[in-house]
């Protein structure tokens, strides 16, 4: 697998090695796959450009002019008339029938075809019947750059490929902590080769030396705190290609700090703006307990006292091809900090009357008995306008009430999600048990794109309005707590002297 930053001239390089395998061996078959058959078959015009062209390959006289197409073209040589030297198609393409020694996939992996966790799943679908066109012996060849935190590269690193991997910067040192960023100077652990291979980023911004901050020892210094990401750079890998205007102008245009990542330092992040970043989570490992004491009843989170919890359930039918039918449990203590404690699927029937344990009402009745809950709220668009009779029979006994809740067909999905979790993230006053992070919840969250229809968010969603159902609580003191005085909080026009004329 060779990953190498974008535009790194990586097709270009293919196309010398298809070329070169066939004048080493004119019996070799090659069989290139693109995100798309125009991707594709441009490495293979490339590689024929090579075979007509290179001194060494010239006089070989390798041009088969009766098969000399873009999607398959055959050297003079091959014996195999079945199957051409190189064929170039789309990874969506039919290919069951093709043989190869080799399958070079050449960007295989770009945002339109990972955008969603079925679309990654097909992807790797259509790689795996790659292994049974291969011949015994053949292998595959991966070429490309990262795409989305779940990126198929990371995968076939993980499964012991053999990994070629140039970044455009070789040294690279990070700060984006809120404390550090508070300080002036910010050390790098690495030698540039000269004063023109240091390269300082505040955010998307490529900073001057001199005017913007000062080289110390081992350090960068600026007059002030910058406030914000600091990314410090060495090792340029293609610097005459890539010099100090074409990065600045290549930084400025990525619209968030993941895209420069992982299209030129390779990481495996999306490349779009993460609204709801998982990372912003703070997990915790505590389970709730439930004591009396002087006759009052308490929750407790491991030291923290819960005060209110909202079960919230956006049913679907549990059907293959349906919705997942989400339900999660926040509690929140006296502060207002909110405890995502539970998110998960539930299967099976919505009601079975026959056998009511295994329906996914008596799993709603099971959660809200283990939590002690008054109510579960109820998503009740869809299919959950016919549900709430059928949860409160589940119900029957327990004291638990089933509160309906109604969204309005013009609320827009994407922003009843972003008003319910965006502003806890933002403040970080959102944590999540730990087990939430075994869930398609954290994938959930960095796929999730704002307006994009069809994308996998019945977790986010369940979430999103438990969130919305938690009432807000005053979390601090405004002012001098030593003060006895009351504030009046209320609106008031002051005080007025009025008369009034009785009839």
């Amino acid at each position: 697998m060779l990953l190498a930053f974008r535009g790194a001239a990586k097709s270009n390089i293919l196309g010398c090695w298809i070329a070169f395998k066939l004048w080493k061996n004119r019996n070799y078959h090659g069989l290139v796959q693109g995100a798309d058959d125009k991707l594709a078959r441009k490495v293979s015009r490339h590689a024929k450009d090579v075979i007509r062209r290179h001194p060494w390959l010239a006089k070989e006289n390798m041009v088969n002019v009766a098969d000399w197409a873009l999607e398959r073209f055959s050297v003079l040589g091959n014996e195999d008339p079945r199957d051409p030297s190189c064929a170039a198609h789309g990874i969506m393409s039919n290919v069951t029938s093709s043989r190869a020694d080799e399958a070079i996939n050449d960007d295989v992996e770009v945002p339109k075809n990972i955008r969603t966790i079925e679309a990654r799943d097909r992807l790797r679908e259509r790689l795996d019947e790659q292994t049974h066109i291969l011949v015994p012996g053949g292998r595959k060849l991966y070429v490309g750059t990262p795409h989305t935190h779940d990126s198929l590269y990371e995968q076939v690193a993980a499964e012991g490929a053999e990994v070629l991997k140039i970044p455009l910067f070789a040294y690279a040192v990070r700060y984006e902590d809120k404390a550090t960023l508070k300080q002036r100077r910010f050390p790098f652990n690495f030698e540039p080769e000269d004063d023109e291979d240091l390269y300082v980023f505040h955010g998307l911004k490529l900073l001057r030396e001199g005017i913007d901050y000062k080289v110390g020892k081992q350090a960068i210094v600026f007059d002030s705190a910058p406030g914000g990401l600091v990314d410090i750079y060495a090792g340029n890998n293609w610097p005459e290609r890539f010099d100090r205007k074409e990065i600045a102008f290549r930084r400025s245009e990525c619209r968030t700090i993941n895209a420069w990542d992982s299209q030129y330092q390779l990481e495996a992040k999306p490349v779009h703006q993460v609204r709801l970043d998982p990372d912003r989570l703070i997990g915790y490992d505590a389970e709730p307990s439930i004591t009396v004491a002087n006759g009052e009843v308490r929750m407790l989170l491991g030291s923290v006292r819960v005060v209110g919890a909202v079960l919230y359930w956006d049913p679907a039918l549990g059907q293959k091809g349906t919705h997942d039918s989400a339900v999660s449990v926040v509690f929140t203590d006296e502060r207002g900090n909110l405890y995502w404690h539970t998110v998960k699927e539930l299967k099976g029937d919505i009601y079975d009357e026959q056998n009511p344990a295994n329906s996914q009402c008596h799993q709603v009745r099971e959660l809200a008995i283990g939590f002690q809950l008054e109510n579960v709220h109820i998503e009740t668009n869809g299919p959950g306008t016919f549900v709430p009779p059928l949860l409160r029979r589940s119900l029957a006994g327990t004291g638990c009430g089933v509160i309906e809740v109604q969204r309005t067909s013009d609320q827009a999905k994407a922003k009843y999600i972003l008003e319910g979790l965006e502003p806890p993230l933002s403040g970080q006053f959102l944590w999540a048990h730990v087990s939430l992070w075994q869930t398609k919840l954290i994938g959930q969250m960095r796929d999730w794109i704002p307006g994009v229809e069809g994308q996998d968010d019945d977790y986010i969603d369940s979430g999103a309005g438990a969130v919305r159902q938690t009432p807000i609580r005053i979390g601090k003191v405004i002012g001098n707590v030593k003060e006895l005085r009351r504030e009046p909080w209320r609106p008031s026009s002051g005080v007025h002297e009025v008369t009034v004329e009785l009839h």
